[in-house]
This record gives structure tokens, C-alpha cells and sequence, in this order.
């Protein structure tokens, strides 16, 4: 079996991270109300690592994908590339 890295992301891939998100804020949740045995928490808290996992991965393939963009669109090196931050004193 051969992996083909030059596979194009899915048009689901977006709609897969947010689910997978919307299902770890709601695992946070329960595990914060407290009202699980611990042997559901201990699952929950596994599914939980799995889709952390899952939810990094995707943003680290959307993170490669704009800076190939970035760079086939002229900027040429890391120091073109203003980093995402978010602006703590703007709310």
C-alpha cells in the first residue's frame, strides 16, 4: 500500500474539523459537569485526545496549504509572511 501525498483535501475536511470540534466542546463540558463515572470520563477524555489529534492535524495541513499559497503568490520568504495573531487589546 502506497500513500499518495499529493492527495487534494476533501471539501468535507472543513465540515469534519468542525465537527470534531463541536464534539470536543461538548466532551469539555461533560467532563467539567463532573456527573460521569470514571470509566465514561476515562473514554470520553480518550475520545477527547483523539480528536484533539485529529482537529491538530487539519490545522496543520491548512497552515501548509496557505503558505504554499502565500509563496506561489510572490511571498518568497517567511519574513513576507505577517504570522496570524490575535490582538489582545481589540475585543
Amino acid at each position: 500500500m502506497t500513500l499518495n501525498m499529493s492527495k487534494k483535501p476533501r471539501p468535507a475536511d472543513s465540515l469534519d474539523f468542525e465537527k470534531s470540534l463541536t464534539e470536543l466542546e461538548q466532551i469539555v463540558e461533560r467532563l467539567e459537569l463532573g456527573e460521569l463515572s470514571l470509566d465514561e470520563s476515562l473514554k470520553q477524555f480518550e475520545r477527547g485526545i483523539a480528536l484533539t489529534r485529529s482537529c491538530q492535524s487539519s490545522l496543520q495541513q491548512a497552515e501548509q496549504k496557505v503558505e504554499i499559497l502565500l509563496r506561489s503568490h510572490g511571498a518568497s520568504d517567511k519574513g513576507d509572511i505577517a504570522p496570524f495573531a490575535a490582538d489582545e487589546d481589540e475585543a
